[in-house]
């Protein structure tokens, strides 16, 4: 269920080739009717990327990446997403399904790209994909995928309305 204070935008797009990911059908299919978004070309769409070495105190007994400690780096990479597409101050509502593709040993270095995919009224929808990459072949694996829904919020905590760039330089005291 959708907590109350996320706001469905009814402003879609229709779906183009070029929005596509090679993530196949599966990803084509979310994107498909997604509130209209900012041109991709823009700065403030630009993904965030954090990179991360895995130490032994985050890994579980097995030797890999604990998934709580996956999950709140992963949520950090949401965050700093959000935070700086929004230009304003974010929380975390909801985290939607999280997938361990492949375990992450200690040692490897962990590189998170969070990425605005939908923009609400005071909400978006930040996606963030995990990859390592493999030693032998310098190809990226994808071993970590999520969805964070994160809202703009009020200096009271109360969400408001995210604003555009335009907004910001026409009042510039609304901003935190």
């Amino acid at each position: 269920m959708t907590p109350p204070f996320i706001r469905k935008n009814t402003h879609y797009q229709h779906f183009t080739p070029s929005t596509a990911s090679c993530e196949g059908l599966f990803s084509l299919a979310k994107r498909v009717a997604q509130p209209t978004m900012p041109n991709p070309t823009s700065p403030t769409v630009e993904p965030t990327v954090l990179v991360e070495m895995i130490f032994p105190e985050q890994a579980n007994h097995y030797g890999t990446l604990f998934g709580g400690n996956a999950l709140a780096l992963m949520a950090k990479a949401a965050f700093v997403a959000a935070t700086q597409y929004a230009r304003a101050n974010v929380v975390m509502a909801r985290s939607d399904r999280v997938d361990f593709k492949t375990p992450v040993r200690v040692g490897e270095i962990l590189r998170l790209t969070g990425r605005v995919t939908r923009e609400g009224t005071s909400s978006m929808t930040v996606e963030v994909t995990g990859t390592i990459e493999c030693p032998t072949t310098e190809l990226p694996q994808t071993v970590l995928q999520g969805t964070f829904e994160m809202v703009v919020v009020d200096a009271s905590g109360r969400p408001r309305p995210i604003q555009t760039r335009r907004q910001r330089k026409e009042h510039p005291s609304e901003d935190p």
